[in-house]
């Protein structure tokens, strides 16, 4: 092993050694420590070298490995290990310069090519060490879809997951032990999924069929209120829309939602991008606990939600790129606390429902500047036999991007 690259990376399929070209072969033989899980371990025999299954969590292994620094160490991992895999583990301890990785085919490549189709027009997603609902953001008609399980069982919930969500007759093409002689690919539709003794090591292929009562997500901002479970406190779907469009929302960026009632703001921030993050700050009990179940329904289950009081549990949270207060923007040093959080070109809004909370709007922008807009809604009702306007109670909203 050259230079100081003592740290190998090598993707394994489940045709074992056979599978890896000269160089990758080469640097498994002359580990001096290897390291992988017990699948991994029992293909890459007959080994010589000092061997580690990966413990759990398998961060509890990079202090052992960190110990054979300097030294030809080995670790095994499946197909491409920087998609989805233990890569990206190992650089948050030790440089890319310390590491040369030699990549099989993923499990995507695997299962696009059996099926003869392109990555590219694919959405590609783990659910493995993850929650199920992750996958409902791709749920589109006319998507496909390859997701990594998490065992056996996940297909099948997979499939009662889809029915649930009025696709029931989309077709889900399980593929087990790809590249290997246990290889085995079965097609079914989600309605009648009845394939048994599934492989833990699989891969699912679906192509989404949605029925006409299909709960499909658009990309646009605006879902419906009645698709989340709330008592009333929810910012309605058209203020939802234009607050969601002035807090851009950003490919990786965190949002305070301050006053969360229904986490409806923020679980449409996550929806904007997979990459994005939030934390919902509900004082209500019941109320966080219907954020959780909401975010769970939109497919986002990794939204934070923080049952507190702000702005007093603030100071306890990941630094944000934008804050949207709903409610308490009146409690004392809540607007000072949010502005000092963000950083620069970070994004401040407030939506004010009470004259109070309005007025108040008016004082911080004479201090820190920013947009003041007034937002007045209404919808057409029946008025005995005729149809009028009924008005919604405006709203203020005020809008600051930090210099």
């Amino acid at each position: 092993m050259s230079g100081e690259r003592w740290l190998a990376v090598v993707g394994l399929g489940e045709d074992g050694l056979d599978g890896l070209s000269p160089a990758a072969r080469r640097l498994v033989a002359q580990a001096a420590f290897v390291v992988g899980g017990r699948r991994h371990l029992a293909l890459a025999q007959p080994l010589e070298a000092e061997t580690l299954v990966w413990p759990s969590p398998i961060e509890n292994a990079l202090d052992t490995i960190e110990a054979w620094r300097g030294k030809p160490v080995c670790v095994l991992a499946s197909g491409d290990p920087f998609f989805f895999g233990v890569g990206t583990t190992l650089t948050r301890r030790f440089a890319p310069a310390e590491i040369i990785c030699h990549p099989a085919p993923s499990a995507f490549a695997l299962a696009a090519s059996r099926l003869g189709w392109s990555q590219q027009d694919c959405a590609m997603v783990s659910l493995h060490g993850r929650p199920l609902e992750a996958i409902i953001p791709q749920l589109e008609p006319g998507a496909r879809i390859l997701a990594l399980s998490w065992d056996g069982a996940t297909p099948a919930k997979l499939a009662a997951l889809i029915v649930a969500r009025g696709m029931g007759r989309s077709k889900l093409t399980v593929c087990e032990a790809m590249g290997g002689p246990r290889e085995r690919i079965r097609e079914t539709q989600a309605q009648s999924f009845a394939l048994e003794s599934v492989a833990a090591l699989n891969t699912i292929a679906v192509e989404v069929v949605a029925d006409l009562n299909a709960r499909v997500l658009p990309r646009a901002a605006g879902l419906a209120d009645d698709w989340f479970e709330h008592d009333g406190q929810i910012t309605r779907r058209d203020i939802r829309a234009i607050t969601l469009s002035a807090l851009a929302p950003r490919r990786g960026e965190m949002l305070w939602d301050v006053g969360a009632g229904s986490g409806s703001i923020a679980i449409e921030w996550m929806l904007a991008d997979p990459a994005n993050h939030a934390v919902a700050i509900e004082a209500r009990h019941e109320r966080a606990a219907r954020i959780v179940r909401n975010s769970l329904s939109f497919g986002v289950p990794h939204l934070a939600v923080v049952n507190g009081e702000a702005p007093h549990v603030l100071g306890e949270l990941p630094s944000p790129d934008a804050v949207f207060i709903g409610g308490g923007a009146t409690a004392p040093t809540m607007i000072e606390r949010a502005t000092d959080a963000l950083p620069s070109s970070g994004r401040l809004v407030v939506n004010a429902v009470t004259l109070e909370t309005q007025a108040a709007c008016v004082g911080w922008q004479t201090r820190w500047g920013g947009e003041l807009v007034q937002i007045a809604v209404a919808h057409a009702e029946p008025v005995g036999r005729f149809t009028g306007w009924r008005p919604a109670m405006p709203v203020v909203q005020w809008r600051l991007t930090k210099s």
